[in-house]
This record gives structure tokens, sequence and C-alpha cells, in this order.
């Protein structure tokens, strides 16, 4: 099975193997709910949510990304269609959102 952007593990690895840190706020939406899950980028850094929405308007449509720093970077109710990893990458890092996990390492004793 080919790896899919909407997949919260598949998506976590990509953004972590780039260097982003990455939280995992919600994957447990109603099945009513076209929501999948949400994340955060970069916690107590830019701090953008990302969540992941499926099936909006129809059965295996384009997933879609909802990126929300509070309108610092972004802007408001931005909602962003792709199946691509890169698209959603390069968008963090053109809008200065830095991929260094160093904030989170651990410290060598």
């Amino acid at each position: 099975m080919k790896n899919k952007v909407h997949t919260l593990s598949y998506f976590k690895k990509r953004l972590k193997d780039c260097g982003y840190i990455v939280w995992e706020i919600m994957n447990k939406y109603s099945m009513e709910d076209p929501r999948k899950w949400t994340v955060m980028i970069n916690p107590s850094i830019e701090s953008v949510f990302i969540t992941c929405i499926v099936n909006r308007e129809q059965l295996g449509d384009i997933p879609e990304f909802e990126v929300n720093d509070g309108g610092l970077r972004f802007q408001k109710n931005l909602t962003l269609k792709t199946n691509s990893m890169e698209v959603l990458i390069n968008l963090l890092s053109k809008k200065g959102i830095v991929a260094d996990d160093s904030l989170y390492a651990k410290p060598v004793e």
C-alpha cells in the first residue's frame, strides 16, 4: 500500500525526518466529523496547528489541510487541498517555519 499524506503516522514521520517537532493533538474525531487528526508543528516556537480533513465533499476526495497559527504567518482559515507532502513542507519553509529540533534535544551529560 502506498503511503498517504492523510495517514497520521506517515505525515508525522515525514515532518520529523525533515527536522520539525510534531505533537499529536487529536486523532479521535467523531465519525460524522470530516476532521481526521490535528497536530502542532514546532510547539512553543511557531506553534502551527495542522488539521487533516478527509471526504468533506465526497468519498475519496483529495485530503484538505487547515493550517492555523493565529494569523501570524498564515492567513486565517487557510485550507490547502493536496496529496503531496512536498507541497506542505514547502509551504512551511516558505513561511519561515524552521525545521530545527535542537530545542527539544536531550542535553548530553
